[in-house]
């Protein structure tokens, strides 16, 4: 049993203190005795905790001060006004919280929405801690965060689950209820955490916050306040630290680094960019010596490794790349098709997916990897997809790594040329479940599968017309699976000999009670690039 693992009795009394109410809390607890902070009203941890970034000596601890989580006041996010305050927290060996191993204060930033990262280190590896916050009298939910083992220790097992595309409009997030329930070591959350439009062309079962897409700072922090009340995504957070990237509603749909999908003026986009990220940070466990927002920049690459077992590289597939191909008023803003006739462009071989720097930086750490897996955490779909058009002619879709193909090539080559161990590609945005070959030339029979992919469909959202996609999959040797009808994520096992990928599905993601099932496993073996059927 992996040593991440949380005891099923330990996870269910994390999870439901993740929701409970503070009725059941002392009046006053000494969180490093400090007795004398200001009382907020309603309760201030509405939006929950949450842990991320562990390392073998700690982690980051996340929450923000929120008595009135969708304040429609700009200049009271969360409700709040005034400076810093000093929030106090507790970290314990226990869950009853009997062995504190740490406790003091940190600071909840008035410039950021009064949120807290607290980096937390000098803790010992491989282990679960408990961990609380106090304003007051008031007290938030316990959360458990996990250190990693030390590197290169060994590691039998590693469970976690990849979620991505969750539309507060259109569904209740029953998937991360059973995503919570399943214990995972840690959660992969890789972009569209939230979605800045309102939808205009599903049926809605909730109403986005401010009634207008998010394009300022308080307009995307009331979206994001709105969905970290949900008491599913809480409990996740509560129970298991997560590892984050953003896609692109984070921002605006299908954006690339300074383009805006509606043609908006460069140097606008960035302020609403710059807007966005802060927002970005404010909900999120990220390291703040890392990923603190300097303006429209901020970094969220990063890399983490668990024992001897595996390494996630976690992407940024949309600060730094390459403008979209074939981008031009009046015709086209955001993804669309194209073939190689119709835009030469989309084949430069200087275009970028992630950017030069992010490319050497994965490059370098990939080669180093003494992981028996290395897995790359990204947003979009980076198998070939070739999109058969009513002329018989192939299109392919700019706005994943269809519309990059020389980046893609590139990372591919290395895998192979550097001879990294079992990679495998973690993605979403598709909302859709795929399993794949990635092949050094998709168009050549012949050439050797270097790494395999799995893609995780919506927690919510629609998935693409499934016939005609289901049609562009068969025409791909290299696509082993293909499913755009269900909802869900993906549940992944990763173990010596073998990594397993279970694409999990809810039975209506418009019912907050669904039920879960499993639609199809696969696995990889160690050692053998490509992905097998499985049970």
């Amino acid at each position: 049993m992996s040593g991440l693992r949380l005891r099923r009795r330990e996870f269910l009394r994390v999870g439901g203190g993740a929701v409970a109410s503070l009725v059941a809390a002392p009046a006053v607890l000494r969180f490093g005795g400090i007795l004398r902070a200001p009382r907020l009203g309603a309760d201030p941890f509405s939006l929950g905790v949450a842990s991320g970034a562990p390392s073998p000596e700690g982690f980051v601890l996340w929450t923000r001060l929120a008595p009135e989580p969708l304040s429609p006041d700009p200049a009271a996010p969360g409700g709040m006004t005034g400076g810093d305050v000093s929030v106090g927290y507790e970290i314990a060996s226990d869950d009853a919280f009997a062995k504190i191993v740490r406790r003091g204060s940190a600071t909840a930033e008035a410039g950021f929405a009064h949120s807290v990262h607290l980096e937390v280190s000098g803790l010992e590896p491989g282990r679960p801690y408990w961990y609380r916050f106090g304003s007051g009298d008031a007290r938030s939910a316990v959360g458990c965060a996990r250190t990693a083992p030390t590197p290169g220790a060994k590691l039998e097992r590693l469970r976690f689950g990849v979620a991505s595309c969750s539309n507060y409009e259109v569904g209740y997030f029953s998937a991360y209820r059973h995503m919570a329930e399943e214990s995972p070591d840690l959660v992969l959350f890789l972009g569209d955490y939230i979605y800045e439009h309102m939808d205009h062309t599903h049926p809605t079962v909730r109403t986005h916050s401010d009634g207008v897409e998010a394009k300022t700072l308080p307009t995307y922090r009331n979206r994001y306040a709105q969905y970290r009340t949900d008491p599913d995504l809480q409990r996740l957070h509560a129970g298991a630290p997560a590892l984050v990237t953003w896609d692109d509603h984070e921002v605006q749909n299908d954006y690339a680094d300074r383009w805006s999908e509606t043609f908006d003026d460069p140097d606008e986009f960035l302020k609403r960019r710059a807007a966005a990220y802060q927002a970005f940070y404010e909900h999120m466990p990220l390291r703040p010596s890392l990923s603190r927002p300097d303006g429209p920049r901020m970094r969220v690459y990063d890399r983490f490794a668990f024992g001897d077992l595996a390494e996630i590289s976690v992407l940024d597939g949309r600060q730094y790349r390459s403008r979209e191909a074939c981008y031009a008023k009046p015709k086209h803003g955001g993804g669309h098709q194209e073939t190689r006739a119709s835009c030469p462009e989309l084949f430069d071989p200087a275009r970028s997916m992630i950017g030069a720097e992010q490319e050497a930086w994965l490059a370098a750490g990939l080669a180093r990897s003494q992981a028996r897996w290395n897995v790359i955490a990204q947003d979009v779909l980076m198998a070939q997809l070739r999109e058969k058009q009513d002329d018989g002619s192939i299109a392919f879709w700019t706005d994943d790594w269809n519309g990059y193909p020389a980046s893609r090539t590139r990372l591919l080559q290395h895998l192979h040329d550097a001879k990294v161990r079992n990679p495998v590609v973690l993605g979403g945005d598709i909302h859709s479940f795929w399993a794949n070959d990635l092949k050094l030339d998709f168009d050549e029979p012949s050439s050797p599968v270097v790494a395999s992919e799995f893609v995780g469909s919506s927690i919510t959202s629609y998935g693409p017309p499934y016939d005609k996609f289901a049609a562009w999959a068969a025409d791909c040797p290299h696509v082993r699976f293909f499913d755009s009808r269900q909802r869900g994520y993906l549940w992944i096992e990763v173990a010596p000999d073998q990594m397993t990928a279970h694409c999990r599905i809810v039975s209506d993601a418009r019912n907050p009670h669904a039920a879960l099932g499993t639609l199809a496993s696969f696995a990889v073996a160690n050692g053998r690039a490509g992905v097998q059927r499985a049970g």
